[in-house]
């Protein structure tokens, strides 16, 4: 090979590793690009769960109040009711069992109060829809998580292809991107279709 062939070869060996370097480049910015999704979407997911853990407790402590105040009631029902059978003025007695209806009124409608929507029926349903809302979003928030790791993996290999120049490397981390992305779009449209944890 004479001199001008050799530097040639070389040029043409310099200009396909710079190619390479931009591919590798390219493909970290995408994987970056994907993870930042993740990334936010995981941290709203988060959010989602710890709102929805706080409402279903509340309306669980507000059921068992309601739940304190009914035996309360009862209580204060049987008593009353007991001491109308004895009562002998017919004014007292009508007065014990005005209040005694008044009662089985509220306990009923502690029990059940679709109108203000906080009857003990409507806040066990009320909490379990929180509980099953917080579910679906820790489920999402397990698949942004596993999808963030898979991509920031994904990066660490692609920038050590770049040192090494091991083409392995970038195909595994395309591998992972992709892995990550799926991951992305599971924990987005169907976080029930994985089970992670």
């Amino acid at each position: 090979m004479s001199a001008h062939e050799n530097m040639e070869h070389a040029e043409h060996v310099e200009h396909a590793s710079h190619g390479g370097n931009k591919k590798i480049a390219l493909l970290i910015a995408v994987l970056a690009l994907f993870l930042a999704f993740s990334e936010t979407l995981g941290k709203s997911a988060q959010t989602a769960a710890i709102t929805y853990n706080v409402t279903s407790n509340d309306l669980w402590a507000f059921f068992q109040a309601k739940t304190i105040r009914i035996t309360v009631l009862n209580t204060a029902a049987e008593q009353m009711q007991i001491e109308a059978e004895r009562a002998a003025d017919p004014a007292l007695k009508e007065r014990l069992t005005k209040n005694i209806e008044g009662w089985k009124k509220s306990i009923a409608r502690y029990e059940d109060d679709a109108k203000s929507n906080e009857g003990r029926k409507q806040l066990a349903e009320r909490a379990k829809e929180a509980e099953e809302k917080r579910e679906l979003a820790m489920m999402r928030y397990h698949h942004y998580e596993l999808a963030s790791a898979l991509l920031q993996i994904g990066i660490v290999l692609a920038s050590a292809e770049v040192i090494t120049g091991m083409v392995v490397l970038g195909w595994l981390s395309g591998l992972l991107g992709l892995g990550g992305v799926a991951f992305i779009g599971i924990g987005f449209l169907a976080p029930h279709a994985v089970h992670l944890f």
